[in-house]
């Protein structure tokens, strides 16, 4: 039985950020989640695609996260208890139907979890969330901990079905992975079918029908903004008269400081658990109670700014700071010492930050860039395309495991802003330039936004080529599954949709299909490409290697060696290939035999055939 199924309730539980919210769900009685996967969420849609196979949890991984937002609208407008989940920029994807579910509202409870990435550890943007829900109007609840993550997730569910309205529960990087008790509540039953009951002048969102919805709405937010002012996530901490005001994360390393300087007595802490909206009574009884104010908010001064919008309003002249006290900014994430600097010199306190370990005579560690793993197909085809393209070419690439095609000595990757962008950009740089164009993406992100600009650029008449990178799953974030993944292996039965099929009847006419560790024939397939003159597609098929080992599908083969008998120290596998089971002992190329998985690329490479299997 799967743990989080686990039903004692009182009982204490060691859970990830991400398994409390899905635990939480549980809880609340979900009946349909659904997601695109992105880090830093993707452990929730993955502990509910394990608990789908074992309950009656309805669970899938949608095409994208506009997809995910609209399959599941239309289970909570049905009545059931519904989740999406997604990282910030996927929000981005499904902001179109955001808005205007806003407008009709659901039945059942929806909470959507998005997750954003401070300091960018695994996105292409840092944006602040919080602005979507000024956006939409919708309330927005931020945990600070493990246990609250579990708990909100209950409460977000049961304040959308009070409001009849999507929740948006924001979490960060920090909080998603971190790791903290839990006390378990009872599980409730999962509701599986509902009825929807008709209600198009509701339902329908015609412009006279939305004129009615937008009021609706409003009204809806002023009994949310009722809710945020009484209810129990939003609370003042402490009776001093140095205001600390801090959300997320943010208010931990704010409790830590406070503990650290010994000022408890000294401080009053506006925590903003519910943070849109803005708590005003509350925010003002804290504003008149204090004699200056710190807002501690990672990213953008959003609580900062309706902090000082309420004082001017209401004629309070307490001081208001934020975004530049100490090392506070709009840039990155934060961290216990940069707050506890702050708030010392904020409120004129006499500290001296411990001074940092001399650690000069410590060797620095050896670089460790990102780096496509030992034996990644994804090298191979990089491999056969520079070798006909070259390095003039104009590589756009995508978000994905291939997007570690940046560094050299790969060095095909010139331009990424979102998922699906490499067809569609691949299309202006070919007609704007004169240069030869070479777009790459991969088969789950190909489903996800790449086949739209496939049809534009067939439609438009543009030329170029686009390679499509088919692993055999959603690589970066965890090995989920797609549409064009054989799901059988994993345990579930979902129909597999062929790329080449979709490719075909988009009415592109020069498709090539390639197994990229077979260099020789892909390069004729690369070359036949280039010679085409409009769009060309290639499908570089190999399954990846960590997934295929993990789903018992990996082919084993012999690892390879280096024949120092015959090498001369081209070092064209190091230089070219750049492989991680490869290294230089002294002035010798070797390869570790414990990482290298047969792939026999680099055999393929090296110009006097000393790149040699091992014998069994």
């Amino acid at each position: 039985m799967h743990k989080l199924l686990t039903d004692k309730p009182g009982e204490e539980m060691l859970l990830l950020g991400n398994e409390a919210i899905a635990r939480g769900a549980l809880e609340a009685g979900l009946s349909f989640a659904t997601c695109y996967p992105g880090t830093p969420s993707s452990e929730i849609p993955e502990n509910f695609f394990n608990i789908s196979k074992e309950s009656d949890l309805y669970f899938e991984y949608s095409t994208n996260e506009k997809v995910a937002l609209e399959v599941a609208a239309g289970a909570a407008v049905s009545g059931l208890r519904t989740m999406v989940t997604m990282k910030h920029v996927g929000l981005n994807v499904a902001s179109d139907p955001l808005m205007t579910l806003a407008y009709t509202g659901i039945t059942g409870g929806m909470v959507i979890i998005n997750a954003d990435d401070p300091s960018l550890f695994s996105s292409q943007n840092e944006q602040d969330n919080r602005y979507y829900a000024r956006l939409s109007g919708l309330p927005m609840l931020e945990p600070t901990n493990t246990q609250e993550m579990k708990d909100m997730t209950v409460a977000a569910f049961d304040l959308s079905e009070e409001l009849k309205l999507p929740v948006i529960i924001r979490t960060t990087t920090r909080l998603a992975h971190i790791r903290g008790s839990v006390r378990l509540g009872a599980l409730k039953p999962v509701r599986k079918k509902a009825h929807f009951e008709k209600n198009p002048f509701h339902f329908v969102t015609v412009p006279a029908v939305s004129r009615n919805l937008h009021k609706l709405l409003l009204e809806k937010y002023d009994q949310a903004a009722a809710k945020s002012d009484s209810g129990p996530h939003n609370q003042i901490i402490g009776n001093g008269k140095w205001g600390i005001v801090a959300n997320g994360v943010s208010f931990n390393y704010v409790s830590d400081a406070v503990l650290d300087l010994g000022i408890k007595d000294k401080v009053s802490i506006l925590k903003l658990g519910f943070s849109w909206p803005v708590p005003e009574s509350l925010a003002i009884r804290f504003l008149k109670s204090v004699d200056k104010v710190l807002v501690v908010e990672e990213l953008e001064p959003l609580n900062e700014t309706s902090l000082k919008a309420l004082a001017q309003e209401n004629g309070i002249s307490t001081p208001i700071r934020g975004k530049g006290v100490g090392a506070l900014s709009r840039l990155y994430e934060y961290d216990p010492a940069m707050v506890r600097t702050a708030v010392a010199r904020y409120f004129d306190i006499d500290y001296k930050a411990p001074e940092m370990l001399d650690a000069s005579d410590i060797p620095a560690l050896p670089g460790r860039p990102p780096n496509l793993c030992a034996g990644c197909p994804h090298r191979a085809t990089y491999y056969a395309v520079k070798q006909v393209y070259g390095a003039d070419a104009i590589y756009p690439t995508d978000i994905g495991c291939y997007t570690l095609g940046l560094l050299p000595p790969i060095s095909m990757a010139d331009f990424v802003i979102c998922m699906g962008s490499s067809v569609s950009s691949g299309c202006g740089f070919s007609r704007a330039t004169d240069q030869k164009v070479v777009s790459f993406i991969g088969d789950s992100t190909f489903f996800h936004s790449g086949i739209t600009g496939l049809v534009n650029a067939v439609h438009n008449q543009h030329n170029f080529t686009l390679v499509i990178l088919d692993n055999g799953t959603t690589a970066m974030t965890g090995h989920q599954i797609h549409p064009g993944v054989d799901t059988k292996p994993l345990g579930v039965e979902r129909t597999r949709i062929s790329i080449e099929d979709v490719v075909r009847g988009l009415g592109v006419k020069d498709v090539h299909v390639v197994k990229p560790f077979k260099l020789q024939k892909t390069i004729e397939a690369v070359k036949a490409a280039k010679e085409y003159n409009g769009i060309s597609v290639i499908i570089s098929q190999e399954m990846c290697p960590l997934f295929a080992k993990a789903t018992k599908q990996f082919k084993k083969r012999h690892a390879f060696y280096v024949n120092h008998d015959k090498c001369k120290n081209h070092r064209d596998c190091i230089n070219l290939l750049a492989c991680p089971a490869m290294y230089l002992d002294g002035e010798q190329v070797e390869i570790d035999k414990n990482l290298c998985i047969g792939c026999s690329v680099c055999a393929q490479v090296c110009p006097e055939n000393a790149i040699l299997p091992l014998k069994a």
